[in-house]
């Protein structure tokens, strides 16, 4: 009986510490309240998925990370970033001057200045972009980077690992980040011929048994790739064969994604992003070389691009704030794609003012998703949207993986994130910003020719749904920040 009442006032007191750790960690009220309520009602399971899914990493630094050790020079970088920003911004086509605090929000939030001159080509699908990858990668000289959330152990990563087998035998330095996770077949086979050449790769983050749920959590959602500290290449597509459609088989699943290429000063801050990330996973501190931060040659681009990431390790939730503020900046039209959408509130809230101020909002989505509970949490939302003349539209021509948002045929985002919490405050991610009227010209006529693919959502029909169709999404999106 003693042992019983010792384990009781110990189990209470835990308890007790779990709940203020949630009380002080958790920003928003709701979570807060939920997870107090999994703590107290739910013993033991309650407490495992707040370790699991809820404690708030920005707010606790586990992730901090830096690009340089040394504060001087670090400083003087972040100075150049500056200079260059505001010259970027006195240059800027005088069309895109409105949007001079959209570029300081990033500015101040990520220290991602905003850089003209930058060639930049619109990449649709993996049968745009691998050919332009491949060449890229053949036509190294110094080095070569590459971050991945997906690299499959199929054709197309065959085909980039024994490029990168053989720049690295020339002499090239090759360094690969992997998510442990997403790219978990090429652990054993790729990844240690990869080594044998001369490849430097290591995972991020690790997948560790005892931390299994937590690793699983907090992943590497980026897809970067940086040759010679001039080309850059991300946005949605992975390594893997599913992305490069092959129009003789009517039986595989037409994959839609867009990706992006950038020759210029724009692809600096996604070096930046890189080393920062590799000092992280390979606990080295990579030394900067100027041929990093290619500034040679004759620039011939006259595009303004800015790059937003955004993950626990950063201080704010950039990339959610940055959309936020765009979707207020709209005086005409917002072209939104992603494939998965579970907005949370405050990005709800700013697609309701703009539909409520006039402005025309069209959101497509996939017809079929892959994920049955992250489907059903986003038609939860639809109705809220349809109400206040948001268009929504389910593309039926294979699964839209692609995430961008285009503003006024100005304004562009291609990127890693999904419209979803997870994006937003889990994963590590990357959206590139594009001040340009034609790149938005050229994105809009994209995202016309998937609505021609699509069908719209009567608003009428949604709402006459019943509601043993409606029950099941609104207990999906009772999960939505766990999914």
């Amino acid at each position: 009986m003693k042992w019983i009442l010792v384990l009781e006032i110990v189990y209470t007191l835990f308890i007790i510490a779990v709940c203020l750790r949630i009380i002080y960690d958790t920003r928003s009220v709701s979570k807060t309240l939920a997870y107090l309520m999994l703590a107290v009602f739910l013993p033991v399971i309650g407490v495992i998925i707040y370790f699991s899914f809820g404690i708030n990493y920005r707010v606790r630094k586990i992730y901090n990370k830096k690009i340089i050790s040394d504060d001087i020079i670090s400083q003087r970088i972040n100075a150049r970033i500056v200079l260059n920003s505001e010259k970027a911004v006195d240059e800027m086509n005088p069309e895109l001057q409105k949007y001079k605090k959209l570029a300081q929000l990033l500015l101040n939030s990520n220290v991602s200045g905003l850089s003209g001159k930058n060639e930049v080509k619109l990449l649709l699908n993996g049968e745009q972009k691998f050919p332009e990858v491949l060449q890229a990668l053949r036509d190294a000289k110094h080095h070569i980077h590459m971050e991945y959330y997906i690299f499959e152990d199929e054709k197309i990563g065959n085909e980039i690992k024994d490029i990168l087998i053989e720049k690295a035998k020339q002499g090239v330095q090759v360094r690969l980040i992997y998510d442990d996770f997403g790219s978990r077949s090429i652990r054993k086979k790729l990844v240690p011929e990869l080594k044998k050449a001369g490849v430097q790769a290591f995972p991020f983050y690790k997948i560790l048994f005892i931390a299994l749920a937590n690793r699983l959590n907090y992943r590497n959602h980026r897809k970067i790739i940086i040759v010679d500290g001039n080309i850059g290449f991300t946005g949605g597509i992975n390594i893997s064969d599913r992305y490069v459609n092959d129009v003789s088989d009517s039986k595989s699943l037409f994959w839609r994604d867009t990706h992006v290429k950038i020759i210029g000063p724009g692809v600096h801050y996604l070096q930046h992003l890189f080393i920062s990330d590799w000092n992280f996973c390979s606990e080295e501190s990579l030394e900067i070389q100027e041929a990093f931060f290619n500034t040679h040659g004759k620039l011939k681009g006259d595009v303004e691009v800015q790059i937003a990431a955004s993950g626990p390790d950063s201080d704010h939730p950039t990339i959610l704030l940055n959309l936020i503020q765009a979707i207020g900046m709209a005086d005409q039209e917002i072209l939104i794609t992603t494939p998965y959408f579970i907005p949370g509130i405050s990005l709800l809230d700013a697609l309701f003012v703009a539909a409520l101020s006039g402005v025309k909002v069209k959101l497509l989505v996939p017809f079929e998703s892959d994920s049955i509970w992250v489907a059903a949490a986003a038609r939860s939302y639809y109705q809220e949207l349809l109400d206040v003349g948001v268009e929504i539209y389910q593309y039926q021509k294979g699964f839209i993986h692609a995430k961008t948002m285009v503003i006024d045929e100005q304004l562009s985002f291609i990127g890693t994130a999904n419209m979803d919490e997870r994006s937003f405050e889990l994963n590590f991610e990357v959206n590139t910003v594009i001040y340009d009227t034609g790149i938005a010209k050229e994105l809009k006529h994209a995202f016309e020719e998937d609505l021609s693919f699509s069908v719209p959502i009567d608003p009428v029909t949604w709402a006459a749904r019943s509601a043993r169709v409606q029950f099941p999404e609104k207990i999906a999106r009772l999960l939505s920040p766990l999914l």
